[in-house]
């Protein structure tokens, strides 16, 4: 099969639950969808170091959850052009969607905002210092995830 990156929209015949990835260097934030598709949950993150590895334990992660997709978060500059980061998650999900062997579609989709969002809910929350960051990556997550649902909803 050809090595191909979904439209979120292309996740409309697909069954199951969906998997929601916010990639980072550090922390890669896990969401995971209910099986009607309607709810996102974080689930934490990940944090094995490099792209391999990540891409590997996500896989894993992928197949345990017995996701039917993948959505990773696109980093866009608010203009919508790419810079290096999204170059990145881009290479990241491409190598995802190998260690899954072509079996799980992965889509991505344009993740600006998200983070700012989670910092505001956050700030709201008053969460702070090492409890911020080990929650930030995994609302992220869930917030690109739940947006992906919605779109699929309305598509």
């Amino acid at each position: 099969m050809d090595e191909k990156l979904y439209q979120v929209t292309e996740l409309k015949s697909t069954a199951g639950r969906i998997l929601g990835v916010d990639f980072g260097d550090t922390r890669t934030g896990l969401a995971i969808s209910d099986v009607s598709r309607f709810l996102a949950s974080g689930i934490g993150y990940v944090s094995p170091g490099g792209i391999e590895k990540t891409a590997q334990a996500v896989a894993d992660t992928a197949r345990e959850c017995r996701a039917g997709a993948v959505v990773v978060g696109l980093p866009r500059n608010m203009d919508g052009s790419e810079g290096f980061r999204a170059a990145r998650c881009r290479e990241f999900a491409l190598l995802l969607s190998e260690k899954l062997e072509h079996a799980v579609p992965v889509a991505m989709i344009d993740e600006r905002l998200t983070t700012v969002s989670a910092s505001r809910y956050l700030n709201e929350t008053n969460t702070r210092g090492s409890q911020r960051k080990g929650v930030i990556d995994t609302l992220s997550a869930q917030i690109l995830l739940q947006n992906a649902l919605d779109r699929l909803k309305n598509c």
